[in-house]
């Protein structure tokens, strides 16, 4: 068997083909190789530079990396995560794992289900609005869900805080009357110095408006119980998740509370149905038909042959438009790492800069950059079969329309002997093609995305499930603040001036 270098040298003499000339050879043949239908949504690799042979490289680069092995562990609940000495487990929260960690993830989300019953049967009063404050993986998942799926029939009105600003906050006060709001705390650790600070204004926001027993109406989402009960919650208001889920794939736990409760248990019961029946075809299929693998050969050739830094992600879906700011978490924070498992430099690049917009909002945007810059940039176009609204099929058709178009007009271009009207084309687009945007859809849809990742560490060699760059200036931002760290004379500079009374 070849090993990882010689396949990433093998990479770098691989010469691309003209990605219509791919197209255009052998329709039917470029359609089967690079085309895969999992869970009813439709992934569409045709218009990439990916030929047979880089797949072959990439292929034989997965074998050499331990691919198998690595998602063995992976889903027995072995030490996925080896900088921290444990697993990752999100996937048993959809019910594919090691069996007592599906057992109790399963015992943890019937414990939320009460509690869900609880506030619609009157429990904390005549709740109609729920205020989830949290950080990072704790906000964007939630927000993500709520915003996509309940629009039409979200049953409380939903306010996700996660920024520190206190703007933030005292938008979501005006919006709310404080005696029908609940509160989440949602918080891994417990410790969390934005999303602590924001519960505590929340606190004094109901203690200020006169309401009943405060504390009573804050219900904590963590993986450490004790500190939420020093805090000052009840024991019977916390809903805990194991430690081995991580903060950017924890939706699927208690995390993904007030989109249980908004959306409805049924709704969130399919969200996990859609992961699970994406866990499957990633667990059991192998090579080119594993799609999630398929894409991270796509994402390898485009960062480490073909240069490209960045990734582009365009939600063709109202309904979608926050799904580049998870992908932005998910990606950046699992894969923007340096050294590999074994302590060495990675040597190459890592996780793309992943960005992106809604719609045709952006082609009025950043396309010109796109279609005639000098940027080489993988575009991904996510789009839905059925629209969300009533209203004149026009306006699906031209979203529809548009959106197609352009993954044609970056691969073919057009000619001009005017430079400034000259398309270059042979610019790669991928397309995602949902039948809905439905609980089961989106959920299948951020597995994909998480075992992508997944996929794209193991052929980078590296822990996806570590963040230990998110920690450092965390904690120099409490010495700033406490005063408790000595900084340089530029940085205490800066911070006189904008504080400066």
């Amino acid at each position: 068997m070849t090993t990882a270098a010689e396949n990433w040298q093998a990479l770098s003499h691989w010469q691309p083909q003209k990605i219509v000339d791919l197209v255009t050879a052998d329709p039917a043949a470029r359609l089967s190789a690079t085309v895969r239908t999992v869970a009813d949504i439709r992934f569409d690799f045709a218009k990439t530079h990916l030929d047979a042979d880089a797949a072959a490289i990439l292929s034989r680069l997965a074998a050499a990396q331990d691919f198998d092995a690595r998602r063995k562990t992976l889903f027995s609940g072995g030490i996925a995560n080896p900088t921290e000495n444990r697993a990752a487990e999100h996937g048993a929260e959809r019910g594919d794992g090691a069996p007592e960690s599906v057992h109790r993830a399963q015992a943890l989300h019937q414990r939320m289900r009460m509690l869900v019953d609880a506030v619609e049967a009157g429990a904390f009063g005549e709740i109609r609005h729920l205020l989830h404050i949290g950080i990072g993986g704790s906000a964007l998942g939630p927000d993500l869900l709520i915003d996509a799926l309940g629009r039409h029939g979200s049953r409380y009105d939903v306010a996700v805080v996660s920024n520190v600003d206190g703007a933030a906050l005292a938008e979501a006060f005006a919006r709310f009357s404080p005696e029908h709001t609940l509160v989440a705390v949602a918080s891994k650790t417990f410790t969390t110095t934005e999303t602590l600070l924001n519960a505590a204004s929340a606190l004094q926001w109901l203690e200020e408006a006169g309401v009943e027993d405060p504390q009573g109406r804050f219900i904590a989402l963590t993986a450490m119980p004790d500190r939420a009960i020093e805090w000052g919650i009840d024991e019977t208001r916390i809903l805990p998740f194991s430690e081995t889920v991580g903060g950017r794939y924890s939706l699927w736990s208690s995390i993904g509370f007030p989109a249980a409760l908004a959306l409805g248990w049924d709704a969130f019961a399919d969200l996990l149905e859609g992961a699970a029946e994406m866990d499957r075809h990633f667990r059991l299929s192998d090579g080119e038909d594993n799609v999630c693998l398929l894409a991270a050969f796509v994402d390898q050739l485009y960062a480490n042959r073909l240069g490209c830094q960045t990734r582009a992600v365009f939600a063709y879906d109202e309904r979608l438009r926050l799904l580049p700011d998870y992908l932005q978490q998910l990606e950046m924070e699992s894969n923007g790492k340096s050294v590999m498992l074994d302590g060495q430099p990675v040597g190459r690049a890592s996780a793309a800069i992943t960005w992106g917009g809604v719609g045709t909002d952006a082609q009025h945007a950043v396309f010109q950059l796109l279609h005639q810059g000098t940027h080489l940039t993988p575009v991904e176009f996510v789009v839905a079969r059925e629209p969300d609204h009533l209203l004149d099929d026009a306006h699906h058709e031209t979203l529809v329309a548009n959106c197609i178009a352009q993954g044609a007009a970056l691969m073919t271009g057009r000619a001009s002997e005017d430079g400034a009207r000259n398309y270059p084309g042979d610019r790669p687009s991928t397309t995602i093609l949902l039948d809905q945007v439905t609980p089961r859809s989106l959920g299948a849809l951020i597995a994909f995305y998480e075992h992508r990742t997944f996929a794209n560490a193991v052929l980078l060699g590296i822990n996806p499930f570590d963040q230990f760059g998110v920690e450092l200036g965390k904690e120099m931002a409490k010495g700033l603040a406490e005063g408790t760290v000595a900084f340089d004379p530029a940085t205490r500079a800066l911070m006189d001036a904008a504080l400066d009374d």
